[in-house]
């Protein structure tokens, strides 16, 4: 099953993976927020590739908190993969880079 909200979709992998691509900031997120499939935070543990998002600002890092923060509330996890160096960068400046990665994870975290 595939969500597109604007210039961002959310695409099922398969295998607990979902793969988010396109434009990832304040005119998307809320969107996407609002439509994110039930089973995406329903099914147990799941993978995020972030190798498809072409832009990103800090209101893509708050909704990967948000889902962080759901998963957690639930007692399940959910693991960023393969996040655009841009996203890296915003998340270290804003101090999230040691809450939404384990930055000792080989292929979540460039260095």
């Amino acid at each position: 099953m595939n969500r597109q909200t604007g210039d961002v979709r959310l695409e099922d992998a398969g295998n607990g993976t979902w793969k988010l691509v396109g434009k990832l900031g304040f005119t998307t997120v809320s969107g996407l927020l609002k439509s994110t499939p039930r089973s995406f935070s329903a099914n147990g543990d799941i993978k995020l590739d972030l190798s498809g998002v072409v832009r990103a600002d800090s209101a893509g890092l708050a909704l990967l908190v948000e889902w962080l923060r759901d998963f957690e509330r639930n007692g399940r996890s959910i693991e960023f993969l393969n996040m655009p160096g841009q996203m890296q960068s915003i998340a270290r400046v804003c101090g999230l880079a040691e809450i939404l990665f384990d930055t000792s994870a080989a292929g979540t975290w460039e260095t």
